[in-house]
């Protein structure tokens, strides 16, 4: 069997500060690595707290998937990784403006720490626009 995987990279989010692809096609799912806070033109922290750092997180997420082919309305499932679980409402409040309607299914997770000292990290799994 062999495994047909296209590397997904987008200019518009921040570039990846490791080893790791943006994005990894294989079939029609879409594999994203996880989207931190940071600004794609200054490569820094986005200034601000939970709910500037998710907003960002979640523009970064969508620039991915916009050069994959797909978007947020077509993500299956996200996995929400946050420092602080007190930070939880906030999230979900901006999380809802962004999923509207049929949200994706969702797990959030408390770490003890994320890359950069972000706050908030995001990673999803999408399927390619029909």
């Amino acid at each position: 069997m062999s495994l047909n995987r296209e590397i997904i990279t987008s200019d518009k989010a921040p570039a990846a500060v490791g080893p790791y692809s943006q994005a990894v096609r294989v079939g029609d799912f879409i594999y994203t690595a996880g989207q931190i806070p940071l600004v794609p033109e200054t490569g820094k922290i986005i200034d601000g707290d939970i709910e500037a750092q998710t907003r960002q997180v979640l523009q970064n997420l969508s620039h991915v998937l916009d050069s994959a082919g797909s978007s947020l309305t077509h993500i299956v499932k996200t996995t929400i990784f946050v420092t602080d679980l007190a930070d939880f409402s906030t999230i979900n409040k901006v999380y809802g403006e962004f999923f509207v309607a049929d949200p994706p299914a969702r797990s959030t997770v408390q770490v003890a720490a994320l890359p950069l000292g972000a706050q908030i990290e995001i990673e999803a799994v999408a399927v390619q626009k029909p």
